[in-house]
Formats: structure tokens, sequence, C-alpha cells
């Protein structure tokens, strides 16, 4: 049976200001140990370490050529992807779901239709902190990590608080739901019990969607055994137990449907998996390129050679765009709507 190897970076939990992390993601590949490691050996032939480590290579300039030889090899060879989202954008994208739509919801506008919730997400990434004011935009953003975290009352009237506190009349319709109105339909979705900031689930679902496009019938899954992943691992299992007989437009060119091909998740020592270890190379070089793209760190590969070395169904993102035209054209007749709706139902309880 086909077998994708993922692995992850990145991921802080709830926690989405987290300054250290700016990006989070995970790769997936379709490799077997015996090509992995003989990927592993044509291209570092004299490594010593027991086990290959994306981050210890990309230390060593001398390192550059053979790690981009080596991804481009497993580009070109192997089914792959990679996803990775800007996890700021991400809490403006949930303060949309959550802090905004509910209000217009009620009132019988669809704030999903054609990725409007996508567009305004990115108007408020970019443009709140001029709008609303550099440190009111910050403390709203933090007041609404916590306030999903924590459902009490007292971090709900402070996240009200908060909105009241920003130039919140430069974009009502975005802040004036909570600023104005206090809208309970809002409040009482951010206070949904097991709703948090975690993105694991919205990072795997993308990547799951891919896997199923790209695999020829039923498939399974090997990750480590890091705790980070045991989110990851649960999740799985999840998606897997749903026999459920339902489709949803995703995108433009992607749909998810169940019951998935996806049938089995194994978690395994990635010391004793070289294709795991690849997964970990993808994901690792993907996340460092977002950080030298967005003038965060500095070293590394160059980010522009990576990208180039991808195709265009190879690589993910969530990443905020003022190209609104584009999202809209992307999104069009999309079911974003049902399909959180629906896994919010079915999929996503609380953790054991």
């Amino acid at each position: 049976m086909e077998c994708f190897r993922i692995d992850e970076s990145g991921y802080t939990g709830f926690d989405l200001l987290n300054a250290d992390q700016r990006f989070q993601g995970a790769s997936a590949v379709a490799i077997n140990d015996d090509d992995a490691e003989r990927l592993i050996k044509q291209h570092f032939p004299k490594l010593q370490s027991p086990e290959l480590k994306y981050r210890a290579l990309s230390r060593r300039d001398a390192n550059h050529p053979r790690l981009l030889g080596l991804i481009h090899d497993l580009l070109s060879d192997f089914k792959c992807v990679t996803y990775v989202c800007d996890k700021r954008y991400m809490l403006t994208l949930m303060f949309v779901d959550y802090a905004v739509e509910p209000y217009y919801y009620e009132r019988g506008f669809d704030c999903y239709a054609d990725g409007q919730n996508y567009a305004t997400a990115s108007m408020l990434h970019m443009a709140g902190p001029a709008l609303l004011g550099k440190p009111q935009f910050r403390r709203l953003m933090a007041c609404f990590q916590r306030a999903m975290k924590e459902k009490t009352n007292t971090v709900l009237n402070e996240l009200v608080a908060a909105a009241r506190a920003t130039n919140w009349r430069q974009i009502p319709e975005v802040i004036g739901p909570l600023a104005q109105y206090a809208a309970p339909e809002c409040l009482q979705a951010i206070a949904t019990p097991e709703l948090n900031t975690d993105v694991a689930f919205i990072v795997l679902q993308s990547l799951i969607t891919r896997m199923e496009a790209m695999a020829d019938g039923p498939y399974r899954v090997e990750h480590d055994q890091s705790k980070n992943l045991a989110t990851y691992h649960e999740l799985l299992q999840r998606f897997i137990g749903n026999n459920d007989t339902v489709q949803f437009r995703a995108t433009e060119i992607t749909t998810l449907s169940f019951p998935l091909k996806l049938t089995e998740v194994e978690q395994v020592d990635s010391k004793k998996s070289p294709a795991v270890q690849l997964a970990d190379v993808l994901i690792g070089a993907a996340i460092e390129a977002g950080n030298s793209l967005a003038g965060l760190r500095s070293g590394g590969l160059d980010p522009e050679q990576l990208v180039a070395l991808y195709g265009d169904e190879q690589f993910i993102h969530m990443l905020p765009s003022v190209d609104f035209e584009e999202q809209r054209r992307f999104r069009q007749g999309t079911q974003t709507g049902k399909m959180i709706d629906y896994f919010a139902t079915n999929l996503m309880g609380p953790m054991r």
C-alpha cells in the first residue's frame, strides 16, 4: 500500500502570536525507506549523524547545494506536498470567522461566499495596525486569542473593551460587531467549547486534500513520535474514522471527499525512518524560506532558488493577499461555510 511520510514544523498550539515561530506547516512525501536512504547517501555520502536533520545541515553553506539537489530530486521523482501558513494571518482569519461572521450570518449575509472571509482577513492583517492603531490592534488580537482559549465572561469583556479601544470606526464593518454592539452571536461563537486557535486541524486538512488527490488508491501515513505530532496523529485518526459519504469544494482546484482513501496512520521513530527524515527536510526548508522572505531571519537556503523547485500543486500557502479579485476567482462557488460547520460537528471534539 502506498505510504506518505509526513513531518511538521512551527507548531505552538493555540499561541499564534509566538514571536519565535511565525510560520507553521507540514510536508508529505510518498517515498519508501529504501529510496529515501539511497537519496540521502547520494547527496550526503559523508553524513556522520544517525539522523538527517534539516536545521543542522542548513547552518553550513557548504551543504546548501546538496540540500537543494536533494529537494529537487524529491519534488521531481516523488509525490510531494508542502503546506505553510502565516500564523498571525490565521489568527485574523479566525477573528473574521468568529468575531465578525456570526453577526452577518444572523442578518442573512454570507461572509464565506467567494472567499470574502479570506479577503477581509487579508485586509485586516495588512491594514489593521495602521487603521486601528498598532498597539491597539496587537492587544485586540491577543485578547481574541485568549478569549478563544479561556471562554470566561471576564476575557470576553476584555475582548469587547479591546475592540472599543481601537480606531474601529475606520473599518466598522469588521470591528463594529464587537466594538459597537458587543454582538452576542459573536461572543457565543467565541465561547463555543473545544474551539480554540490551534491551526493543526487546518494544516492537516490541507495536506490530506492533496494526498487524497495524489494517491492512486488506499494509502497510509507514517510520522515521527514527537510530542507536537501527537496532536496531528489524533486528528488523522478522526479523519480516518469518519465514514460519512460527503464532498466539499474547497477551492477552484480542490475538493475533499469522505470517506477518505487514507486508511491507517502510524507513529515511527524518525531515526529509523529515512523517509520521515526527508519529510523533515521539505518542511524545514519551507519554513526557513518563509522566515527569510519575511525578513525575520537570515542565512539558510536561498528562498528564491528553493521556491523555483516547486510545481504549482506541490506547495500550498495560507498567506495574506491584497489581490482580492484573484481570491474571489479562486474561491468562487466554494463551500467553506458548510465545510466549517461539518468539521465542527463531526471532527472537532475534545482531545483525549
